[in-house]
């Protein structure tokens, strides 16, 4: 399942045609796949190796393009009419954020209603606390990402107020897992328990309480959009 399929679980759900953000560019998916796998061969590594030596190296000077082709205000834009040479695009973090930016877990829906949502996640060795078991903060994170996305996907968010999470059983690494979200909308607000489960077992649960805003008062207006590709990027002569 891709990114966009992912975020549209819900077909035909009101989140769906909502937009939070700009969709992150192609090469920023790719990136953050690669940087991932990357980061969790340089964690496996004995000894230093030179290819370690030509990544470093690549990098300064890649860093170096990146930031001078970054807008100089790291404040993300976040009206139509903000500037979009000084401040940042902000990407899309309703939806699988971590298919963009590899410091957050990615995982895949398998089912999202208005109710309950179901899907898979392998957590990377990144994510790695104890030996060969998942750090208890990206736990916490995961499961703040996956019922953040359900709610954006049927239309009814907000704001998280409080998170218990329960830890029963050490969570692995590199092993594929299954989780599953169960969702009530109360008077004062949502209240979301996920489960993160291997073969069956619970290894540990979150109850999630978040604010109930309908996503139709926060308008695309909000979220300033993408600037157009100059003219001279595109290869055309603009004298």
């Amino acid at each position: 399942m891709t990114m966009a399929e992912n975020a549209n679980t819900a077909s035909g759900g009101p989140g769906a045609a909502l937009r939070f953000g700009e969709r992150p560019l192609p090469q920023t998916v790719a990136a953050a796949a690669a940087l991932r796998r990357i980061s969790a061969l340089l964690l496996s590594l004995e000894h230093p190796h030179p290819a370690v030596d030509a990544l470093i190296a690549g990098l300064t000077g890649w860093e170096r393009e990146l930031a001078a082709a970054a807008p100089p205000d790291p404040a993300p834009r976040m009206r139509d009419a903000a500037d979009p040479a000084t401040q940042r695009v902000y990407l899309d973090h309703a939806f699988d954020i971590g298919a963009f930016n590899p410091c957050f877990p990615e995982y895949t829906f398998d089912r999202i209603t208005t109710a309950s949502a179901a899907g898979r996640i392998t957590f990377p060795l990144v994510h790695e606390g104890p030996p060969g078991l998942v750090h208890g903060g990206f736990l916490a994170v995961f499961f703040d990402a996956v019922v953040q996305h359900q709610s954006c996907a049927v239309g009814l968010a907000g704001k998280t107020r409080s998170m218990d999470i329960t830890y029963r059983r050490p969570t692995p690494v590199l092993v594929e897992l299954g989780f599953d979200i169960t969702r009530v909308v109360a008077e004062r607000g949502i209240e979301s328990t996920a489960r993160l489960l291997h073969d069956g077992e619970v290894l540990c649960s979150a109850l999630v309480r978040t604010v109930a805003v309908p996503l139709d008062r926060l308008t695309t207006a909000r979220y300033g959009p993408r600037a157009p590709i100059p003219l001279e990027r595109e290869g055309r002569d603009i004298r």
